[in-house]
């Protein structure tokens, strides 16, 4: 493996991002209890979710959109204002969570930096992600930020081709197998998987990958002995 251009996915690959969610879909089951169970309530807003996805897009403010849909329909359309207010809150709380780094991930930048060039490519808010960036201390380390609307391999074909990067000369690590590997494989890339201790259901995948530019690793630390 000798890429020229290393692309890392952000949210719970460079820091923590899921648990986040997790913990205001917990705030959100709260405040609909009674309604429904917790496991449909979570259903629910998944659904919702993946059917927004062509109009909102990813990150934390079509999730607060998705949630409000959600209450919608738990409450026939009954909700009042401050539930609505209630459901708002949980979003801009998401918005103004500190970013966590996930262990090591500063030292393997510092080893990699200068050698290749490194690449953030990641979904979600434009706006969020850079705040996220920006706090994690960790921006300068980045030749290059991509926040992608989608991760498909026409998404991956249009980056490279403004980063003037071959396929073959591309590796990609991130924790989902679906967004950060499939499609890079696809079009002829690298790709490592990093596993994150819990991932978002639209992201998991049902079968395993097979392919020669494919590695898992167990943490971060362990690419560099790839890379060598």
């Amino acid at each position: 493996m000798n890429p020229k251009v290393i692309a890392f996915d952000a949210d719970d690959t460079l820091w923590h991002n899921e648990p986040y969610f997790d913990e205001a879909q917990e705030r959100f089951c709260v405040l609909f209890q009674d309604y429904a169970s917790h496991q449909e309530i979570l259903g629910l807003i998944l659904n919702h979710q993946v059917n927004n996805l062509p109009l909102y897009g990813f990150g934390i403010k079509a999730f607060t959109l998705s949630m409000i849909e959600t209450a919608l329909e738990l409450t026939n359309h009954q909700i009042s204002g401050k539930g609505i207010e209630q459901i708002l809150a949980i979003g801009k709380n998401l918005l103004q969570k500190p970013v966590e780094l996930l262990p090591n991930i500063t030292a393997v930048l510092e080893q990699l930096q200068g050698k290749y060039k490194l690449v953030v490519a990641t979904k979600g808010d434009l706006k969020d992600q850079h705040r996220k960036l920006h706090d994690s201390g960790i921006g300068a380390f980045f030749h290059h930020i991509e926040v992608m609307s989608d991760k498909t391999e026409f998404d991956y074909e249009k980056m490279l081709g403004r980063l003037d990067c071959k396929a073959e000369d591309f590796l990609m690590i991130g924790n989902s197998l679906k967004s950060d590997v499939l499609p890079v494989l696809k079009i002829g890339g690298h790709a490592i998987h990093i596993p994150y201790h819990t991932t978002w259901e639209y992201e998991k995948i049902d079968f395993e990958i097979e392919h020669k530019n494919f590695k898992s690793v167990t943490q971060i630390t362990e690419i560099l002995t790839l890379l060598k």
